[in-house]
């Protein structure tokens, strides 16, 4: 019995919104058009998201970056962007000068005869190099000197990181593109602020159901 009242009961509520569905989705109501407020000027949100194209916004940051965010109007990202280069940059500065002092001292090293004479005044070979019993060793700053061995490891790790910050940067630089890409077509969801949402429920014709937001 409850299986079949049920029924019955889903079958009239089938029949009686249906009118609400064959209704005309083409109407539009003109108080319904969503608008933003910029310098106190109402405009269709259609409007104001056409002064933003994506493409330019996009082409702008890869001319120069920080310039599709200028003109996506995101000024706070441009100090970002800047910082971001200039880290970057930096560090594939550091690391590239580091490999190249220690490629230079690992060349000068090798590039040692097997039996470098030794100036009595300096402690050095012809090279520039130190000699501590049979191995040559790079000098560095007063007390220090590396072996060979080290200086082929200063070198690969140097390298490594350098590589490493140069592929960073063209990520960041594809980054900050897509930020501008993205935040241009994102123009059209800077909604008023008081922009609120509401349920209107009602009769259609005594008939059927409405639900209108």
């Amino acid at each position: 019995m409850n299986t079949v009242l049920t029924r019955l009961f889903f079958v009239v509520i089938v029949i009686t919104s249906t009118p609400a569905f064959a209704q005309d989705s083409t109407s539009v109501d003109e108080s319904d058009t969503i608008v933003v407020r910029k310098n106190g000027k109402e405009i269709p949100i259609e409007t104001y998201a056409a002064k933003y194209n994506p493409r330019k916004a996009m082409l702008l940051s890869a001319a120069l970056p920080g310039l599709g965010q200028a003109y996506n109007k995101k000024y706070w990202k441009i100090p970002l962007v800047i910082g971001g280069f200039a880290g970057l940059g930096y560090g594939v500065w550091w690391n590239q000068d580091r490999y190249l002092f220690y490629r230079r001292g690992l060349f000068r090293v090798l590039n040692e005869p097997a039996n470098p004479t030794v100036d009595p005044t300096t402690g050095l070979t012809a090279l520039g190099n130190q000699v501590i019993g049979t191995t040559i060793y790079f000098p560095v700053g007063q007390n220090g000197a590396l072996s060979k061995d080290v200086l082929r490891n200063a070198v690969n790790k140097f390298r490594r990181d350098r590589d490493y910050m140069t592929i960073m940067c063209f990520i960041f630089y594809m980054l900050q593109m897509v930020d501008a890409h993205v935040d241009a077509h994102l123009k059209e969801f800077d909604l008023n602020p008081q922009l609120k949402v509401s349920i209107d429920p009602g009769v259609n014709n005594g008939v059927g159901l409405t639900l209108k937001f």
